[in-house]
């Protein structure tokens, strides 16, 4: 896979306001280990290896655990997920897929039950903004750095 070209570099302007959208998530208030599950979710289910391979990163330095983060591609059948947790990672799925899912009645009670209004509105500006993140790192063929190599034992 060859990178197609560096958007930051050709639209700066646009670039710029996703930053500017980041930067609101990050300040939101919204708890870090919430911004790395939606990060990390949606990024998965979009198929962006640089947004995953840089998302896991952070969460581990952010102190999350190896398992918390391995397992969360098959969240619904494991229980390391606790219940809040749980209806962020189906809200993440359904309005990533909202094209298919039309955000399930379901899915928003399960999330309504744990988060106030104004958490909800913030929890999916962020899901949002991965989204456009992971549109263009895929779109444009982002390449995520390669780490050293180390051999299995």
């Amino acid at each position: 896979m060859q990178p197609r070209f560096n958007f930051a570099k050709a639209a700066p302007d646009a670039y710029k306001a996703v930053a500017a959208l980041e930067q609101y998530v990050q300040s939101s208030g919204l708890e870090r280990r919430f911004i790395h599950l939606i990060k990390l979710r949606a990024s998965q289910i979009n198929g962006c290896a640089y947004c995953v391979d840089m998302h896991v990163k952070e969460a581990r330095h952010d102190g999350l655990s190896e398992q918390w983060i391995n397992l969360m591609c098959v969240w619904r059948e494991s229980p390391v997920y606790d219940a809040r947790e749980r209806a962020l990672l189906g809200w993440v799925d359904a309005v990533t897929n909202i094209a298919k899912t039309g955000a399930p009645d379901a899915d928003y009670e399960a999330l309504k039950a744990h988060f106030s209004e104004k958490e909800m509105t913030e929890i999916t500006v962020a899901i949002g903004a991965i989204n456009i993140w992971n549109r263009l790192a895929v779109g444009f063929r982002s390449q995520h750095p390669i780490d050293q190599v180390t051999k299995a034992a």
